[in-house]
C-alpha cells in the first residue's frame, strides 16, 4: 500500500519511533517475540503498560477525557505499524479493550472515575468470567443459572474461565 502522510503524520511517526527506541527494551522485545498476546509474562506486560501510561499512550483509542491518547485513525495506524515494526508487545489487556470502553459507554460517573485510571495504570487487571465448557464465551449458549434463594443464590452448572484469570485481580 502506498500511503501518503501529511507533515503532522510524519512528525507523529518520528515521535513514536523515538519513544519506542527509548522505551522498548531488549527484554520486552525478546519476550514479545517468544510469548505474544495473553501468554506474555505479566510483569513485562505491566511494565510495558506503565511505560505507555507515563507517556499518555496506554489507550490509543480512548478519548482524552478518560485518560486515553485521543488519537485519530491515522495516528492509531502509525502507532500500530511502528510497534509491529519495532517488535513491541501486543496489548492484550481486557481492561483496555473491553471493560474500559464499556464503562465509558454505560458506566456511572463514579465507576468511570474509579476504574478507568486503575485500568490505565495497571492497578486493576481484568479477566473474562463468562465462559463454560462447551460454550466458550458464547453467551447465548451458556447453561449455568443462578436462582435466588432468599439472601443467597443457588448456582447450577459449571463455570470456567481461563483468559488471564491467574494474573487478574478483577473479573467481568
Amino acid at each position: 500500500m502506498d500511503l501518503v502522510m501529511r507533515a503532522e503524520d510524519v512528525a507523529f511517526r518520528d515521535e513514536v519511533r523515538a519513544f519506542l527506541a527509548e522505551n522498548l527494551t531488549d527484554d520486552l522485545k525478546a519476550h514479545a517475540r517468544l510469548t505474544p498476546g495473553i501468554l506474555a509474562d505479566q510483569d513485562l506486560r505491566v511494565e510495558w503498560l506503565k511505560r505507555l501510561h507515563k507517556r499518555g499512550w496506554a489507550a490509543p483509542a480512548w478519548p482524552k477525557q478518560y485518560g486515553g491518547a485521543g488519537w485519530n485513525v491515522m495516528q492509531r495506524f502509525i502507532w500500530s505499524s511502528e510497534c509491529a515494526a519495532a517488535g513491541a508487545p501486543v496489548s492484550s489487556n481486557m481492561g483496555l479493550s473491553m471493560v474500559g470502553p464499556t464503562l465509558m459507554g454505560h458506566g456511572t460517573e463514579e465507576q468511570k472515575a474509579y476504574y478507568l485510571p486503575r485500568i490505565l495504570d495497571g492497578t486493576d487487571w481484568w479477566c473474562q468470567g463468562y465462559s463454560e465448557p462447551g460454550s466458550g464465551s458464547d453467551l447465548a449458549s451458556l447453561q449455568c443459572r443462578a436462582t435466588s434463594d432468599g439472601d443467597d443464590y443457588i448456582v447450577n452448572g459449571t463455570k470456567l474461565w481461563t483468559t488471564c484469570a491467574h494474573q487478574s485481580n478483577k473479573m467481568f
